[in-house]
């Protein structure tokens, strides 16, 4: 099994097709700042508990935040009511054979990643992890959580 590229590492280059049918890639999507990508299944009880506090991120700050889905289109725009998700999502499923998934190393999800405008990997992680949310929050000038939210130090996914 390929492991997730280390931080410091280069980032694996990819262009995927977003939910509104245009096409991006890596290098444009970092071209002026980092950018934290989160890929996801729409299925996982720990994905819908994460996602939320990065929308809360992306709403508040200037970070950039992509998600990778690993479902359909139809599957994803669903997830995206439901949990008031508005960022920007990208569609690595099935039928490509997640082929960036697999480029990263993904055995489980979410697994989120900080490249930076150089295209390196700032930060990775697996699962929802308080520390890597906490990190991006920093890095973003927006603190994921609110003051007493009660909030676990680590899910695995």
């Amino acid at each position: 099994m390929k492991k997730l590229p280390a931080a410091g590492s280069p980032a694996p280059p990819f262009r995927l097709e977003a939910l509104d049918g245009r096409s991006y890639s890596l290098a444009e999507l970092a071209e002026h700042s980092p950018v934290a990508l989160i890929f996801f299944k729409v299925s996982c009880p720990v994905c819908q508990f994460t996602l939320p506090f990065l929308e809360r991120m992306a709403a508040s700050s200037s970070l950039r935040v992509v998600a990778i889905s690993q479902d359909d289109a139809k599957a994803t725009r669903a997830f995206h009511e439901r949990f008031g998700i508005t960022f920007l999502t990208l569609l690595d499923d099935a039928a490509g054979g997640y082929a960036v998934s697999n480029q990263y190393g993904i055995a489980s999800v979410p697994t989120v990643f900080l490249v930076d405008s150089s295209l390196n990997v700032a930060l990775a992680g697996s699962g929802f992890s308080k520390a890597d949310l906490d990190e991006l929050g920093r890095r973003a000038g927006i603190p994921p959580f609110r003051p007493g939210e009660s909030v676990p130090v680590h899910k695995p996914g």
